[in-house]
């Protein structure tokens, strides 16, 4: 049997197709600024974190920027430490995978399970 997804998770596929949307109209920085908040609500979650990770690679490689395609290659191998790392980080390989980040308030309600 299985419920309704959580507002966190909701809100993380949310994230996910806004991505797409911003990514099929040739507008990079955007849909990588939707999954890096997209990588803050599913970063506890393997499945939500690799598929986040994922959509970085690919953003990463269609916009020939190299740096992003091998920090992300290295941050798929860490997706089962997702549960270790700092809440909060943004996923990008402009930071390290080990950076505490500033979690803006209303994805902190949605990790803390207060979605209204």
């Amino acid at each position: 049997m299985t419920g309704a997804a959580s507002p966190r998770i909701e809100a993380f596929e949310a994230k996910i197709a806004v991505s797409a949307r911003h990514r099929l109209a040739g507008y990079p920085r955007r849909a990588f600024a939707a999954l890096e908040r997209a990588h803050v609500l599913g970063q506890r979650d393997f499945s939500a974190h690799l598929r986040v990770h994922g959509w970085m690679l690919r953003v990463g490689w269609e916009t020939g920027d190299s740096r992003e395609v091998v920090g992300q290659l290295m941050r798929l191998a860490l997706v089962p430490l997702g549960p270790l790392l700092p809440i909060g980080n943004t996923g990008g390989a402009s930071v390290s995978a080990f950076a505490p980040m500033g979690i803006p308030p209303e994805l902190k309600r949605l990790l803390q399970g207060r979605d209204r």
